[in-house]
């Protein structure tokens, strides 16, 4: 606050002017109420020279968000110092101009502040005179279809006929960020009313359009309401829409991530159930080598005996007592061997059993996972085909928008060509009326010249006498 006083006291001392007192003593109520961020300056009158200042020093200003002119009967020439100066303001959102009986200047500056600034969103223009100059509100309302920031504006007791509606109509064609239009108490009328209510049926932003005491039909105002009632369902649709498919969208996503976690979570397990069973496998195969090994050794133990039985049977006759006793030595090799075997083949089968156990174990898991994982599935499926639904709607009401702007074009064409025919027969009728006139005035132009030779005749003949008589008299 206090550097935008420092500014407006540097600005008009360059400037060579005394700073309105009225001024510095509106800033200096703002900063002792605290509202640091709302320029209230109404009901102050305002000179040229102060709104130029206030111009200037609004153009670079980053503090206030709302300034107040209202009731300052501002010249036009201030008017339209003030607005150039907030064309290129960045943080002003609401502007009011009430009651300061603005004419053709104003109607052309606002129309420049409309096209230029990109922050103001709401604009009071209640009471002035804007709808009296048609050419300086054609340039607001050019002004108002390219603004791309507006979204209320008050146009109450602004002396509005059916030709600024119709102006009014073309802008709100192609303006796409206008929500409220206050047109109240102006002189609108039936063309007026149908021009709105026609752009209506291309302007789907507008919510709120007030209309009342401008001698518009009753059933007019109604089709009008029903327009600003389509659109506020419209809006509402699509934002219940956009506010279902990101929820869906979420939900699809959290689904997603459950999957991918349980599909990981349940591959580490098999993992580990195969790393457990290769575990296993690889311990029974090195105890089966082991005990393969002692087979082997057993063998060539067996093989070393009967050799030495063969060397035995040769020295029979030398030993019947030792022959005896190696004979009990291999029985008991004999029965060792088949114990040993017996054992290795309940070991072998026993492991098997586990194995198969385990591994009908893994299986149930696995069809268990896989159940999971379908019912997953299924129910993604679901989600899709509901996200499906929704896109089949939107696509729906996007099909309906293009069909009624393909409607509403044609309708366009149509009253242009209209326009052009009649304006081609008001050319034909001009063009007779001029070729009439040319031949009324030829013929007068010919019997004006007949005229004049005939006096002129007259005028030699009564000479002539004039001159017998003074001869006549001077015989006398």
């Amino acid at each position: 606050m206090e550097d935008f006083r420092r500014t407006y006291l540097r600005l008009c001392k360059e400037s060579g002017l005394e700073p309105q007192e009225s001024v510095l003593n509106q800033l200096h109520d703002v900063r002792a109420a605290g509202d640091s961020t709302r320029l209230d300056l109404a009901t102050q009158s305002l000179s040229v020279d102060t709104c130029a200042v206030l111009g200037r020093v609004l153009s670079n200003d980053v503090l206030f968000t709302e300034v107040v002119l209202s009731d300052c009967m501002l010249s036009e020439e201030g008017v339209k110092l003030l607005l150039h100066g907030l064309c290129s303001n960045t943080t002003v959102k609401v502007l009011d101009l009430k009651g300061n009986n603005m004419r053709a200047v104003g109607s052309e500056a606002l129309g420049k502040l409309l096209r230029q600034n990109k922050s103001i969103r709401r604009l009071t223009l209640e009471w002035n005179a804007l709808g009296m100059w048609g050419e300086a509100f054609s340039i607001f309302c050019e002004g108002l279809g390219s603004n791309e920031a507006l979204k209320q504006l008050d146009l109450r007791n602004n002396q509005i006929n059916h030709q600024g509606a119709g102006e009014l109509a073309m802008a709100l064609k192609r303006n796409t960020t206008l929500q409220e239009l206050d047109l109240r108490w102006n002189n609108i009328g039936l063309l007026g009313g149908r021009a709105l209510l026609e752009s209506l049926q291309q302007n789907r932003m507008l919510l709120q359009l007030e209309m009342a005491g401008n001698n518009v039909p009753s059933d007019t105002l109604k089709a009008v309401e029903q327009s600003i009632d389509h659109n506020s369902d419209r809006k509402s649709t699509l934002k219940e829409s956009r506010s279902k498919t990101q929820v869906l969208s979420k939900e699809i996503q959290s689904l997603r991530e459950e999957k991918g976690k349980q599909f990981l979570n349940m591959m580490e397990t098999i993992d580990k159930q195969r790393e457990d069973l290769g575990r296993s496998s690889r311990m029974s195969a090195v105890r089966v080598g082991q005990l393969q090994e002692a087979l082997n050794e057993r063998k060539s133990a067996v093989n070393s005996l009967k050799a030495k039985l063969q060397m035995t049977e040769a020295a029979l006759a030398l030993s019947e007592q030792k022959s005896h006793d190696l004979g009990e030595l291999l029985s008991r090799v004999k029965l060792e061997k088949s114990e040993l075997k017996e054992r290795q083949s309940r070991e072998m089968n026993k492991e098997q059993e586990e194995a198969v156990i385990r591994e009908g174990k893994l299986i149930r898991e696995l069809h268990i996972s896989t159940e999971k994982t379908l019912h997953l599935k299924s129910k993604v499926d679901e989600l899709e085909r509901r996200c499906k639904a929704q896109q089949d709607h939107i696509f729906d009401l996007k099909q309906e928008l293009t069909n009624s702007t393909a409607e509403l074009k044609l309708r366009l064409a149509q009253a242009e060509e209209r326009l052009e025919a009649e304006k081609k027969r008001s050319k034909q009728t001009l063009d007779d009326a001029e070729n009439l006139r040319q031949k009324e005035v030829d013929q007068l132009n010919r019997h004006r010249e007949e005229s004049e030779r005939s006096l002129q005749d007259r005028v030699q003949k009564l000479e002539g006498i004039r001159i017998q008589l003074e001869e006549v008299d001077a015989c006398c």
